[in-house]
């Protein structure tokens, strides 16, 4: 992808549209774009729940995943910041889902 990559410090509760909830890790700018799409009725809510994580293994194989298959917006965009697109991130089973749930575990989320 044509992007900078973003490295993922946080964990984030995000409530659909729907009212179910989910947890993502993220970091503070896709946290923003997450507040302006709650914002603008794409999702309900979303809430920090967990900053500065540890940089582990299992962190550094999914923030490599989501690097490589998404288009992350910025709030340095104008493009992105006027017109948010919610994009909820798949965890394909195998290693990325193993390596989400291992840095939830790892923070007592979830």
């Amino acid at each position: 992808m044509d992007h900078q990559y973003e490295t993922l410090d946080l964990i984030e509760e995000v409530t659909r549209k729907d009212g179910s909830k989910y947890y993502e890790i993220s970091n503070i700018d896709q946290n923003g774009i997450a507040e302006l799409a709650a914002n603008r009725g794409y999702i309900k809510r979303v809430q920090i729940l967990k900053v500065n994580i540890a940089r582990t293994k299992p962190l550094i194989t999914y923030e490599k995943y989501i690097n490589e298959n998404y288009h992350l917006q910025t709030l340095l965009n104008e493009d992105d910041w006027k017109n948010p697109k919610w994009v909820e991130w798949e965890k394909p089973k195998g290693k990325i889902l193993d390596a989400y749930k291992m840095v939830l575990k790892a923070n007592r989320i979830g």
